[in-house]
């Protein structure tokens, strides 16, 4: 069936976009679907505001509750779910006999991820790591940026910096810069992870991580995340997908952080949107 009803049909013909387009994934790593929708609809997300169709963000399910699992998911084409009732065709998807959510829209690979995947499709990967998961320093942080190409991970990438986004999107704009041919570039952005008490004001950083350091470091994002925007479409024209790996808890039925079962856990903002040559300059 090439088509499924509902809410949630491929508005888009993947396998028309992969080939013509550059295309960008950015997990903001944690980031809770209830923060990122309250400052949505405060007006304190302006960049995203314009890029995300209608200017909101979509509520779906994480494939996994902390980052290697989720990322596994996602990097084999298993993105965040629709919360409505599926089936739901899937933008991406491996070669699988029986899979009732791969339809003709859906580009499909032969690899075991997707970066290889794009790779056998003429595309350069590049991955800019943030959290542990991707540093490489042991074979466990190396396996996930070991499915692409070119990766990138150093500390000024990772959670106690301060600035972190920006050494990412300098990396990542250096990187999309030296590509001769179409570009798959994934984004780690770290500064959602606790700790984010210091992207808050001086004056009430003494209470530590919660939901206000957690947005106040979303807002820092959104500052910044422009640039990528228009790195990957100054060559050609981009897609892109914005969304979170999975939610962390702070304090809900007594838990804190991730790798529970629980509904800020599993719910996470997801976005994807298409990008014309030089409009994000």
């Amino acid at each position: 069936m090439d088509e499924i009803a509902g809410n949630h049909d491929l508005p888009l013909d993947m396998n028309e976009i992969v080939g013509s387009h550059d295309l960008l994934l950015v997990t903001l790593d944690t980031l809770r679907y209830d923060v990122a929708e309250e400052l949505m609809a405060a007006g304190r997300l302006p960049t995203l505001e314009r890029a995300l169709p209608g200017g909101r963000w979509e509520r779906r399910h994480s494939p996994g509750s902390f980052t290697y699992a989720a990322h596994a998911a996602i990097l084999a084409g298993f993105l965040p779910t629709p919360v409505a009732p599926g089936p739901h065709p899937r933008l991406f998807a491996a070669a699988f006999h029986g899979s009732e959510t791969t339809v003709a829209r859906t580009w499909m690979f032969d690899e075991p991820n997707l970066p290889e995947g794009l790779a056998g499709a003429g595309y350069h990967t590049i991955c800019i790591g943030g959290v542990g998961f991707f540093n490489k320093r042991t074979p466990l942080g190396s396996t996930l940026p070991g499915m692409f190409a070119e990766s990138h991970w150093e500390q000024s990438f990772g959670v106690t910096s301060p600035t972190s986004f920006e050494a990412q999107i300098e990396c990542a704009e250096r990187a999309v810069a030296g590509a001769a041919g179409p570009v798959f570039l994934f984004v780690n952005v770290s500064a959602l992870h606790q700790p984010n008490w210091f992207h808050l004001p001086e004056g009430i950083r003494e209470r530590g991580d919660g939901r206000a350091g957690h947005a106040a470091a979303l807002e820092y994002v959104d500052r910044h995340i422009g640039r990528l925007f228009a790195a990957m479409s100054a060559r050609r024209p981009g897609f892109a997908i914005v969304c979170s790996d999975h939610g962390t808890a702070y304090g809900e039925d007594g838990h804190t952080g991730h790798r529970i079962g629980h509904e800020v856990v599993w719910t996470v903002p997801y976005g994807e949107f298409t990008m014309n040559r030089g409009e994000w300059r």
